[in-house]
Formats: C-alpha cells, structure tokens, sequence
C-alpha cells in the first residue's frame, strides 16, 4: 500500500476517534526516516491540546489500527501537537493562514533565494502569494519544499 492510501486511511479512522476526544485533525503522515517507517497523526483543539488528549487518541488509534492492519510493515505511531510553528499542507490550514507571518524553504532559487518569510495574501491551487519586505513574491507551490507559519517572538 502506497503511503497516500495509508495515510488517507488512517485518517478515515482517526475521524471518529478524534470527534470523541474533542479534538480536530490537523494532519497525519507516513514517512520513512533513517530506514524506520513513522505514522503521524497531528490534533488540535481550541486552547491546544494536552498530553492527556495525545494519549487518549493513541491509545483508540493503535486498537484501531491493530484491528485493521493495512499498513504491511513496522512502524511507530505518533500522536502529538502541530505546534506553534506548524506545517502548511492542507488548503484548509492555508485558508486559517491569510494574513499571518509564514516562512519556507524552495526547491529552486526565486530572486537567488532559496529561503523566504513574510504575509499569506492569498493562495489558489497552483501558486501562494507572499508579502515581503521587498514587495509581493508569487512562488508557484510546485517549487515549495516547506511552508509554515513563523515563530514571532
């Protein structure tokens, strides 16, 4: 199984279980890192959520993942936080991010930069619109390694 339909599975568990614990899903990826093979399921809830909420959802998770068992091979579940500076992937946490300070890395230079911050001003299915000190930058999402919002201390 191919790591969409795992991670679009798991999801298609995890909506229940999280309605259950007061929670929203925030995201949830398979991905293989130094040879190991990791499920991550990210939640949220107004006010954040807490280590109890982790554990709960973990635990309803890993029974229901236990019962099922598509994924084929050894991984390690992980349930937690997106945290403050949390990754942009889903047009839904783009839509909550107009407006807000966001930072990213490109797979190919823009203006000979590989790296960029500034305001979400709009986004559409093929490009982001970026504010920055220099003026406003399209970057075509194809060429987005990474987009977040940025830690503003």
């Amino acid at each position: 199984m191919g790591r969409k339909q795992i991670e679009e599975q798991t999801e298609a568990l995890l909506i229940p279980i999280a309605e259950a614990n007061g929670v929203n899903i925030y995201d949830v990826e398979y991905v293989k890192e130094a040879g190991e093979a990791y499920l991550r399921c990210y939640i949220d809830k107004e006010g954040g959520v807490t280590i109890d909420d982790c554990v709960a959802v973990n635990r309803a998770l890993s029974k229901a993942l236990d019962e099922v068992d598509f994924v084929g091979e050894p991984y390690t579940l992980e349930v937690g936080s997106p945290g403050l500076g949390r990754r942009l992937t889903r047009d839904r946490h783009l839509s909550q991010s107009i407006g807000k300070q966001v930072e990213g890395k490109l797979f190919l230079p823009v203006n000979q930069q590989k790296e960029f911050s500034g305001i979400l001003t709009s986004f559409d299915r093929d490009c982001y619109l970026i504010q920055t000190d220099a003026g406003e930058i399209r970057l075509e999402r194809k060429n987005v390694a990474l987009l977040k919002l940025a830690l503003d201390f």
